[in-house]
């Protein structure tokens, strides 16, 4: 029998942006969380390097400073007053987690403490500033962690390994989801009068990714198949040092504190491409020169990889050569970048602190997603027309503050700022809202249909042949490089494994932690979202950002200055909507 429970509001994913919006959603209405995994395993606890707020706790900083270099990283398809909102209040929320009992490291006085990262700059003399608050290199598992204990304190309730199969939108507004429990089989309506989707991205598309196994897409494709628009999938950052063939993270932390790329000839190539920032531009152009590199012949030993060198005394003479006074030593680096130094030991059997460590780009992180204002509440359509009770926050929403290129650090201010904004503007819709009604029967019945046909569909397709041919070509056309010509051939692709998909079969056909079952579903999920992505990237004849397009090298603002917002309806439908742009004109992007 299905079970059915009722929720004021109800959050959908236990990340970051899903608990601070639970968090705050339940400081004045019953609130519940919904995840597939137990919370503290969830994505945001990947985060390593730090989340970026203005304080000047080191050196001079300014919101505005942030503002800018988060518009200009984002090669100015970032809306501009979502952007000041983020940088703005990024402040009070760094505060507001180290008054939680986030263990921030600390300067010698008592502040907390903050490093370099990619592509953030003092506006006036250009060179880099530290403004990544930090708790070593676990800044993300501390405030998934800080965040946890909270909501816990704060009377959440908490629905762990149950995985969301559909949303509920009956004209235009959102009543609730259908889950099934993991460890039983058995379906549940979830009834609500405001539901928030925070399941971050979705990059098991491509083979090589930093992303963990449980990122899907399940809830951005849910949305898609509801009628609902995806905005700006296109874009998709490929972050530069993923560890060579395993695409786990090294994170841009170990270039804030010195680390430097290095070719097979031994040269730190950067300083010929982007000679003030060097190895800290901003991702997608390190991704991009990485491959260069690499297709010119300079990959280590002619192989697809380049070296990210972090050894004390190649940090100090990188360091003497940029005329910075700092110098380091082994235990620094091991204080500083524990988990770093910890996966190169355990994934490559390389210790960092005497060999460079080989890394290649990886598909990191989606800028695309379910299109959402100011207050995390989800578009309709190019209009802004709003879902009525749904919103969305993190990874999986497009609010867009990162246009066409996140930096790096910004993806935990997002989630932190817009997820307490979607929870405050939640529980505000909760307390003037009433349950609309629901057919839960209904809602049972289509989702446990959807478990059934893959469940007893009896096809001579294998899930797992059809993934790794997905991932595949992916990564091969629609990468870090991307032309029209590999673009049509990965839509043509894409729709023949769609239909193969249909004719799938798996081997456990039981109810129980049914992982096949499970992901063959998510398989179906990551085929949609990969054909809408390959078809936004055709259509936009021009390179920004993390969308690079060989035959058509250029930044085109007078044709494409705009999101791409696309429906699913059969085929895939493009319209578009203005990048809102409020004090900063597009100019030329150089560092």
């Amino acid at each position: 029998m299905p079970q059915y429970h009722q929720f004021d509001a109800l959050v959908v994913g236990a990340g970051g942006a899903g608990l601070m919006a639970a968090l705050h959603a339940s400081k004045s209405v019953n609130t519940a969380v919904i995840s597939k995994l137990y919370p503290t395993r969830s994505h945001t606890g990947t985060a390593q390097g730090g989340i970026s707020a203005a304080l000047g706790n080191l050196e001079e900083d300014k919101w505005e400073w942030h503002a800018y270099d988060t518009i200009k990283g984002g090669d100015f398809l970032c809306d501009q007053d979502a952007v000041d909102i983020m940088c703005r209040e990024a402040i009070d929320a760094v505060i507001e987690l180290e008054h939680m009992g986030l263990p921030f490291d600390r300067t010698p006085d008592g502040k907390i403490s903050q490093r370099r990262f990619g592509g953030h700059t003092n506006n006036e003399t250009k060179k880099p500033v530290m403004r990544a608050c930090h708790a070593a290199d676990r800044t993300g598992h501390m405030i998934l962690q800080t965040l946890y204990q909270n909501c816990i304190k704060n009377n959440v309730k908490f629905f762990d390994e149950f995985q969301v199969i559909d949303v509920l939108i009956e004209d235009g507004k959102c009543n609730g989801v259908v889950a099934v429990q993991l460890a039983t089989g058995e379906i549940h309506v979830f009834h609500s009068k405001a539901t928030l989707i925070a399941t971050g991205g979705f990059g098991k598309m491509w083979k090589v990714t930093s992303n963990a196994h449980s990122l899907t897409g399940d809830l951005p494709a849910a949305v898609l198949r509801r009628g609902l628009p995806l905005e700006d999938m296109e874009f998709f950052q490929f972050h530069p040092t993923g560890v060579y063939k395993l695409g786990i993270l090294l994170s841009e932390a170990a270039r804030g504190e010195g680390a430097v790329f290095i070719n097979d000839k031994g040269e730190r190539f950067m300083e010929r491409y982007m000679p003030t920032l060097k190895d800290l531009a901003p991702r997608d152009i390190c991704s991009r020169c990485i491959y260069t590199e690499i297709r010119e012949g300079r990959g280590i030993g002619g192989k697809d990889y380049v070296y990210l060198d972090f050894r004390p005394e190649q940090i100090n003479k990188y360091f003497e050569a940029d005329g910075n006074p700092k110098r380091i030593d082994a235990h620094y680096l091991e204080t500083k970048l524990p988990d770093i130094i910890e996966f190169a030991r355990v994934y490559q059997g390389i210790d960092p602190i005497k060999e460079p460590v080989p890394i290649q780009p990886t598909a990191h992180y989606a800028m695309g997603g379910i299109p959402t204002d100011n207050d995390a509440r989800v578009l309709a359509d190019e209009t802004g027309r709003i879902v009525e009770g749904l919103y969305a926050a993190g990874e999986v929403a497009c609010v867009s503050v990162h246009g066409a290129n996140r930096l790096g650090t910004n993806s935990l201010v997002d989630l932190v700022v817009f997820g307490r904004r979607g929870g405050l503007a939640m529980a505000d819709y909760c307390r003037q809202a009433s349950f609309r009604p629901i057919n839960r029967d209904a809602a049972a019945k289509e989702g446990a249909a959807q478990l059934d046909r893959i469940r007893n569909n009896d096809g001579n397709e294998r899930p797992h042949t059809i993934r790794k041919e997905m991932q595949a070509l992916m990564d091969d056309k629609v990468g870090v490089y991307r032309t029209g010509a590999g673009l049509e051939e990965a839509i043509d692709k894409i729709h023949e494994l769609q239909a193969r998909y249909k004719r799938i079969r798996i081997d456990d056909k039981g109810f129980k932690w049914n992982t096949d079952l499970m992901e063959a579903w998510e398989l179906g999920a990551l085929l949609d979202l990969a054909e809408v992505t390959a078809f936004a990237a055709l259509a936009r004849t021009e390179s920004r950002g993390g969308h690079y397009r060989e035959d058509y090298p250029k930044r085109d603002d007078v044709n494409f200055l705009k999101h791409s917002m696309a429906w699913k309806n059969g085929t895939i439908t493009l319209k578009y909507k203005p990048v809102r742009i409020t004090r900063i004109p597009p100019q030329e992007r150089k560092y």
